[in-house]
């Protein structure tokens, strides 16, 4: 085993907005992802169970050193009060955590084109909050809860442990949150210790701006997490000679398939939405095979209770090694001189 270990443990492999139900029901928890190294732990995302799966993977709150959120959609940050709040209970005065993603995107998406009628925004005077207003508004949601037990039993507050920052985008890539959500660029630092540092890279993930990629580099071996992107030529860019890259894959013939019940105009607008915005398996080869990573490993499977085989139907086409890991799957990213 290396000094450093460096590994991620897949802590919960499904995406999409929904508790999957039907045949194969449970199998996958909301997306989150554990990349660590040494006796850290940098999360990556916060779906639906991660606190749980955190516990199940023998991960301590405590090791926590960063948690990132790739973008601001609700199944990669539904949990993120639970962690914050139910988490301060297995954190010491001092320890600091800093918790970074998207700003505010600075204005609505365009409609789709499809509705009958103009939609109407929720919170219209705040339509777009970012990564510090998300974390304030939950927090502000809880007050009561949070004030008993800093009143009652002397809790902290998790304002304490959580150092909470908007990724600010570098200035002249021509990024526009509408006109040109993912412009052609290169990786740019957000984070660094003594063990990682992390960089980040605009993905096509339209109409959510901004959305990240996030690449992980030790001493020892990289890893690559593609968050969710359609096919990009950014997820090369950062991925380029990745000794791991984790991408998001779709099932484009589930994305097809009937809903009884459904409108027309929100089927088609679906429709529209998962085609460009998500990346099919063959898609997913193709990224990896082009950014030269020795090992894909495909995960935020939609849906998630798609049998394996809609999966490995790419394994045939990738040089590398190819994995379609389970909920609390750990693999290990480093490179082949540190291995064993």
């Amino acid at each position: 085993m290396s000094a450093l270990n460096p590994r991620v443990v897949t802590l919960g492999t499904a995406g999409g907005p929904m508790w999957w139900t039907g045949q194969g029901a449970g199998a996958r928890s909301g997306i989150a992802t554990a990349v660590l190294v040494k006796d850290r732990c940098y999360l990556v995302d916060c779906g639906h169970g991660v606190g749980r799966q955190l516990m199940l993977a023998g991960i301590g709150i405590s090791s926590i050193s960063g948690i990132f959120l790739t973008h601001l959609h609700s199944d990669h940050t539904i949990d993120l009060g639970s962690l914050a709040i139910f988490g301060l209970y297995d954190l010491k005065r001092g320890d600091k955590i800093k918790l970074m993603g998207p700003g505010d995107r600075g204005m609505l998406p365009r409609p789709s084109g499809r509705p009958a009628e103009a939609p109407v925004p929720v919170f219209p005077d705040r339509p777009t909050p970012g990564t510090v207003a998300l974390f304030d508004a939950i927090l502000g949601g809880y007050a009561t809860d949070l004030n008993d037990r800093i009143f009652d039993t002397l809790r902290p507050s998790p304002y304490d442990f959580l150092d909470v920052e908007d990724i600010a985008l570098p200035e002249g890539i021509g990024y526009h949150p509408n006109d040109n959500p993912a412009p052609d660029m290169e990786p740019f630092e957000i984070f660094s210790d003594e063990l990682v540092t992390v960089t980040a890279i605009l993905v096509r993930h339209a109409p959510v701006a901004p959305a990240f990629a996030f690449r992980f580099d030790t001493a020892e071996g990289s890893v690559t997490i593609s968050g969710d992107t359609g096919r990009c030529g950014n997820v090369v860019r950062l991925a380029r000679n990745t000794d791991l890259l984790l991408h998001e894959a779709i099932d484009l013939d589930w994305v097809h398939r009937d809903r009884p019940g459904v409108p027309a105009e929100s089927l088609q607008a679906a429709i529209d939405h998962h085609t460009h915005a998500h990346t099919s398996v063959a898609d997913c080869v193709a990224v990896a095979t082009e950014a030269g990573a020795k090992a894909l490993a495909l995960h935020h499977l939609v849906p998630g209770t798609a049998p394996k085989a809609v999966w490995w139907r790419g394994a045939g086409g990738f040089a590398g090694e190819y994995l379609v890991p389970d909920d609390l799957e750990e693999i290990s990213f480093a490179g082949t001189a540190t291995r064993g």
